[in-house]
């Protein structure tokens, strides 16, 4: 049998898709907030450099800088990256508040509750404390600082870093949740005066209070694996002016030979044993950001910049990762994510990858396909048999650019 002339590959579509030729694929309102913000040049060189990281995937401004595609010699590059994370325009509040607006108005209904998720995360001299919002079995950085010392932060910094957030979200109702570095009665009774909702976990030696009885501690009130409880009014200091919280303790059971080491003691004002439980569990949704943003994705504790650039920094992760995750979103509702990634595997319950993850690697996927056309488009020449399929991933890949 003869070879398949290119005639009939273009006929059958293989060379009439159109490849993508821009650096970096933003949701249309991303595009119509950062080039108002922005003046020219700060635009094209974010779009540059949210582009690197989307396809490299380090935040180093060494590495940055030596793959940045810009014709001048790598030690200009630097200084010019350098220059760039110090500007004023790479602001939180300014260019990345309204981001969140109109993220809120496409993803997020009024009717339900936001989960906001506050944690902590050190390495080396960096000390990033962070507010973020849950979103697709991960969360999102919504506003964060960097505190000048090691180790937990105080009511303080916690109030300064929560309050711009709660002013930004003021049209929808917020539920805080943090671990047990936040388990704090100040913390609590100052989120109650602000008629905020909580859940933050508590340590197990703390002590309550219950009407006609006698300060427990809570490692002493039988919570064993399987069991929960919900305990209303309670008392969780000695200290005078702070009014009294509800208590939700709750030990995961055993399941398929994994036991939980502890369980959880839950101080909350939400109302029921059900919400405060299911609420919290999204909390893990910050530990996988952070695997994301670090050693899982952006290489973030590669970074040896100063506070400045770090935060700028952030925020060039923040813009890139949720263009990640809406482009995933569109993936999966297209139900061509099999193109992208593996959808099961065996002895797992849950799908295999992230929304950040197909997002990601979808835009990789056909990316790459502007420096491989001929090579791919002579493959498919050669595997003539194979064309069936090959129209299909053809059709998957227009599907992924027409979103652009």
């Amino acid at each position: 049998m003869a070879d398949l002339p290119n005639s009939q590959l273009k006929k059958d579509g293989v060379e009439n898709l159109k490849w993508p030729h821009l650096l970096i694929m933003f949701p249309q309102f991303y595009q119509n907030h950062l080039e108002k913000q922005l003046k020219p040049a700060e635009y094209q060189t974010l779009q540059s450099l949210v582009y690197l990281l989307q396809s490299h995937r380090q935040v180093s401004i060494e590495l940055l800088a030596s793959v940045m595609p810009y014709p001048i010699q790598f030690e200009s590059r630097r200084r010019s990256l350098q220059r760039f994370l110090n500007s004023d325009c790479l602001n939180i509040k300014s260019l990345w508040f309204p981001l969140i607006k109109e993220i809120l108005k496409a993803k997020f209904k009024k009717s339900k509750p936001l989960k906001l998720v506050i944690d902590r995360t050190q390495w080396r001299a960096h000390n990033v404390f962070m507010l973020s919002l849950v979103w697709e079995k991960r969360s999102i950085p919504l506003y964060w600082r960097l505190l000048d010392k090691r180790g937990c932060s105080n009511i303080c910094e916690q109030q300064a870093l929560i309050t711009p957030v709660l002013e930004l979200l003021s049209d929808y109702e917020v539920i805080v949740l943090g671990d047990r570095e936040f388990g704090s009665v100040k913390l609590a009774s100052w989120l109650s005066s602000m008629d905020v909702k909580f859940v933050i976990r508590v340590k197990q030696e703390r002590y309550i209070l219950e009407e006609n009885s006698d300060y427990i501690r809570l490692s002493d009130l039988g919570l064993l694996p399987g069991t929960r409880f919900y305990l209303s009014n309670v008392k969780v200091t000695k200290q005078k002016g702070f009014g009294t919280f509800d208590m939700a303790g709750y030990w995961r059971r055993k399941y398929r030979g994994k036991e939980e080491d502890e369980g959880w003691y839950l101080l909350t004002n939400v109302g029921n044993l059900k919400q405060s439980i299911d609420t919290f569990k999204s909390r893990s949704g910050i530990e996988a950001m952070f695997k994301d943003c670090k050693t899982g994705g952006y290489n973030l504790e590669r970074s040896h910049a100063n506070n400045q650039r770090l935060s700028s920094l952030i925020l060039l992760i923040a813009i890139a990762y949720s263009c990640a995750v809406i482009q995933g979103q569109k993936i999966k509702t297209m139900g061509i994510q099999k193109y992208v990634g593996r959808l099961t595997e065996y002895g797992r319950s849950i799908r295999r990858h992230s929304s950040f993850w197909i997002g990601l690697y979808g835009q990789a996927w056909v990316v790459g396909m502007e420096f491989c056309q001929d090579i791919i488009t002579e493959l498919m020449r050669i595997r003539r048999n194979k064309l069936p399929f090959f129209q299909r991933g053809m059709r998957a890949m227009s599907f992924i650019l027409s979103m652009f």
